[in-house]
């Protein structure tokens, strides 16, 4: 007989393995980088699956970075606002939704925003490209104020600093080791990366995180990383989670053609 819990998790660590409540089906999306067309391709993969399996309480949790980078982050908050109006879908925020929200009222923010991806959201909420790069900071500050829909602010403003169901705390950088889930630093949840990815010790939870760019999905006893740098990769990875059962979702895009593949979350050293 096929040991199910050693084929997908790997070997038992400090008891039974992680599971998600049972009836439920969770999907955990990677930082997407404004690459719509990926997040489309993915998005799609995720319904077609969960519609061939048995009916579960399916939620789907995007881990952060809608917005930067990639070149559709105001078509992907649209259609992250209008998936959610149909299903249960959750917004983890990540660094980049904190820069973009803190740009619209703090001069020095929006300056680090337009080097670190934010000259290409500003592109796609409509601003042109050449106007943005001669315009002082108070001149782009308005033209981002008029652009970006009051509306769009809103939701990006309401994402959530971590969510937990069963036995994972899904996270958009990671947390602080030897601290509780509930005293945790937001700065810490958006932006950290040491000591948080090489500890070797139990968090009390598997941390499901995206922010850290990885060639593919970490696997380890005590974290799953799912940032496969969208925007320069041409991959987006998700995370599918069912009782003890993890499997992963990627959608790639090779020399313009996407396509999407489903996978086990083999255990790595």
């Amino acid at each position: 007989m096929i040991d199910i819990v050693s084929k997908f998790l790997g070997p038992r660590q400090d008891g039974p393995a992680p599971a998600i409540p049972a009836g439920q089906r969770v999907y955990a999306i990677g930082d997407i980088h404004g690459r719509m067309d990926l997040f489309e391709a993915l998005a799609q993969a995720i319904e077609d699956d969960d519609a061939a399996k048995p009916p579960a309480e399916t939620t789907v949790i995007l881990l952060g970075y809608l917005v930067d980078r990639g070149p559709d982050s105001a078509k992907v908050v649209a259609a992250a606002r209008t998936w959610a109006e149909f299903r249960d879908v959750r917004f983890i925020s990540g660094n980049h939704e904190e820069m973009f929200l803190q740009s619209f009222f703090k001069a020095g923010i929006l300056r680090s925003f337009m080097k670190f991806g934010g000259f290409e959201t500003m592109v796609s909420y409509g601003l042109d490209a050449k106007l943005l790069k001669t315009a002082s900071t108070d001149e782009v500050q308005d033209m981002l104020i008029d652009a970006v829909p009051w509306e769009d602010r809103e939701f990006l403003r309401k994402f959530k600093l971590t969510i937990q169901i069963g036995d994972y705390l899904f996270v958009h950088a990671g947390i602080r080791p030897k601290r509780a889930i509930d005293a945790q630093d937001p700065h810490d949840c958006r932006w950290i990366r040491e000591p948080f990815l090489s500890y070797p010790g139990n968090f009390g939870t598997i941390v499901i995180h995206g922010h850290t760019v990885t060639d593919d999905a970490v696997v380890r006893h005590n974290r799953i990383g799912i940032d496969t740098g969208a925007f320069k990769s041409g991959r987006l990875t998700a995370l599918c989670l069912e009782g003890r059962e993890r499997l992963l979702m990627e959608a790639s895009d090779t020399q313009g053609a996407i396509t999407t593949t489903i996978r086990p979350a083999d255990l790595q050293p």
